[in-house]
């Protein structure tokens, strides 16, 4: 918990602070117009990769099957898509890492050993 207090004050904080160099670097409307065309590329992205998972959920569903890992990706194209979404380049550039596929799998790994140890350490309890 208190790591995400800092995450939620430190990358805000450098996201306008790179936003503030990027208008002096490249001027003020280019530096809006990289805000605007990554929030309309992130909301496509993730439309499209959304669509997809909801389809595989619904194909594992069909054929019996539990779609975890279909629901571990619909989980990361949710932040993935909320946080291309959020002006900033910080932010953009993660959301890119949860929405491609490629490192998404890297993601979801990581995400599935957090839950495990968390587990194991006996902080989650699994009521059958």
């Amino acid at each position: 918990m208190r790591y995400l207090f800092l995450l939620i004050i430190l990358i805000p904080a450098l996201d306008i602070s790179l936003l503030l160099v990027s208008g002096k670097a490249i001027g003020l409307w280019p530096t809006i117009a990289l805000i605007i065309l990554t929030g309309i590329l992130g909301a496509y992205l993730a439309k499209r990769e959304g669509l997809q998972t909801i389809r595989r959920v619904q194909e594992q569903l069909s054929y019996g099957q539990l779609p975890g890992d279909a629901l571990l990706d619909g989980i990361c194209v949710l932040i993935g898509g909320t946080l291309l979404l959020t002006p900033g380049f910080i932010t953009d550039i993660t959301g890119l890492f949860f929405l491609f596929p490629p490192s998404r799998k890297a993601i979801k790994s990581f995400i599935i050993k957090m839950w495990q140890r968390r587990i194991n350490k006996g902080r989650i309890k699994i009521i059958k």
